[in-house]
């Protein structure tokens, strides 16, 4: 079946019974262990620093590089499924991200660790798209919405699920072993899948690669990428380096864009950003998946540098935004066809807001409740965000173009959501800078809440350095609390912002209809 001719490939019937219920369960667990480990290190990243004896902040290259080489994976998802099938690429992609998983949780030194993340991400990235269109193909249309639902739950939880199994798992047993947890599970996910689909398999024909394109995509992404990590280190363009990657990644990006616009296999069809709906709707999504996945990350790293939470309790403040999102998305799937989804993501939108207001107000003395409310609240967003914004980007397009459109939309999000992290922990240690600068100037021999705080301390038997180093960390904590409030405000207004951009999409009633827009990242 697999090797026959277009025009006789027939489309499999829907699965029914305990075939489709275990094939939605292998699909979604392959998919939650996907998503599980772009967040599972946040909460671990301090732990894994000081392990292969680096800073926190180099760590965050930990996440950013799985993100980057998983966007740049993506859009690949459409040739390589077409040229050896989709079942057999599922299936190989599961495994070949369980044998990486393995070696990443041996990596001895932080340069290993981050070469295999990106091996890791690179393999990872047919997982998500196949499995929503192998989940599509196993429902019928009239439960194209339901099935979405379904798997869109898997894709909400599991980024939330990342930082409390992370942290329980860091503090509990080591590291490594939020890789090597990936290992049964993939296993398990792999052996149903092949089981289950292989008669399934799609039809497979040779085409060529853009090679020219795909190289050009690693060298833009992947200079910006290194510039963004590495600009704080270096002190941005006062380094000759920052400004080269800068060069190299607009220079990259011209020619991309050149080359892919007049390409006849293009690796990525641009051309789908004259449609406003998918411009605008990508936009969207990617910057409003940007400043949550940044804001994802600042939080736990604030909490545990310098709150002095375990990793387990942050992973917890961060634990209870799955409960609205579980609740609410089967309701916002079942209703989507119903109901404008602009409303829906401008909804999401208003939310998101709230909540990074609600954490710009922190201060010091926040205990673990005022912490945790932002974060139930949040479920509600996510929950109205993915599916509308994902339904409005997908509108109008025709079903053959559904695979690219949705890899080109996955794509510019991934890349966002790394974007957003670098972003989120440079302006953070930036901000925190300035604000370390400016408590300083109160802190003198002429002020009286410095000497009453010195005379306390040399009270308590500490030496005057001790209680100097001691005074130091409090402004330390006062600096980094702050300069989170900054992100987060700004953060709240940007969500703000995105609003308007929404109402520039067009509503289509049924559009690419609710089977075909619900396809996410096919």
């Amino acid at each position: 079946m697999a090797s026959a001719p277009a025009s006789a490939y027939i489309q499999p019937p829907p699965l029914t019974g305990s075939a489709r219920l275990w094939g939605t369960l292998a699909l979604s667990a392959a998919t939650f262990m996907n998503v599980l480990d772009t967040s599972i290190a946040n909460v671990s990243l301090p732990a894994i620093a000081g392990d292969l004896g680096v800073s926190p902040n180099q760590g965050t290259w930990v996440i950013t590089s799985f993100g980057v080489a998983n966007a740049i994976a993506v859009p690949l998802t459409g040739w390589l499924s077409q040229r050896f099938g989709q079942v057999r690429l599922f299936t190989a992609s599961v495994m070949l991200f369980v044998l990486t998983s393995w070696l990443c949780g041996l990596a001895p030194n932080m340069t290993t660790l981050i070469f295999l993340r990106v091996l890791q991400g690179l393999v990872a990235g047919p997982m998500i798209p196949l499995s929503q269109a192998l989940l599509l193909s196993s429902y019928p249309k009239a439960l194209a919405g339901v099935a979405m639902a379904l798997w869109s739950m898997t894709t909400l939880v599991a980024p939330v699920m990342g930082p409390l199994l992370g942290g329980w798992i860091t503090d509990n047993i080591s590291w490594p072993w939020i890789f090597y947890i990936n290992i049964p599970v993939g296993f398990g996910a792999a052996f149903i899948t092949w089981s289950i689909f292989r008669k399934r398999e799609s039809v497979t024909k040779k085409l060529p690669i853009d090679s020219v394109g795909l190289a050009l995509l690693v060298v833009w992404v992947g200079s910006l990428q290194i510039m963004l990590d590495k600009g704080q280190e270096l002190d941005w363009f006062h380094s000759g380096e920052v400004i080269a990657l800068g060069i190299i990644a607009l220079v990259g990006l011209i020619a991309f864009v050149i080359w892919e616009l007049t390409e006849e296999h293009p690796v990525v069809d641009l051309t789908l950003f004259k449609r406003r709906n998918f411009w605008a709707g990508a936009l969207a999504l990617s910057v409003g998946y940007g400043l949550f996945f940044g804001n994802v990350v600042l939080l736990p790293l604030w909490l545990q540098q310098y709150m002095g939470y375990t990793a387990t309790q942050a992973g917890m403040v961060l634990a209870p935004v799955g409960a609205f999102a579980l609740l609410l998305s089967p309701i916002v799937g079942k209703n989507i066809a119903k109901v404008d989804p602009r409303r829906f993501a401008a909804f999401a939108f208003m939310v998101f807001g709230l909540v990074l207001w609600m954490r710009s107000n922190f201060n010091t003395q926040a205990d673990f409740q005022t912490i945790m409310i932002p974060t139930i609240i949040q479920g509600v967003a996510m929950a109205f965000f993915f599916i509308p914004l994902v339904t409005i980007t997908l509108s109008g397009i025709s079903p053959d173009k559904i695979p690219a459109a949705s890899g080109l939309s996955n794509f510019v999000r991934i890349t966002a959501g790394s974007f957003g992290t670098s972003i989120a922990t440079t302006v953070w240690q930036d901000r925190a800078a300035m604000h370390h600068a400016q408590i300083s100037e109160y802190v003198n021999q002429g002020s009286v809440a410095t000497n009453s705080a010195l005379t306390g301390l040399a009270g308590a038997g500490l030496t005057p350095d001790q209680a100097l180093g001691t005074i130091n960390r409090l402004v330390d904590q006062q600096a980094y609390m702050l300069a989170a409030n900054d992100v987060f405000y700004v953060s709240a207004l940007i969500f703000l912002l995105l609003i308007p951009l929404v109402f520039l999409t067009k509503h289509s009633k049924g559009g690419a209809g609710s089977a075909d827009a619900a396809a996410g990242a096919h």
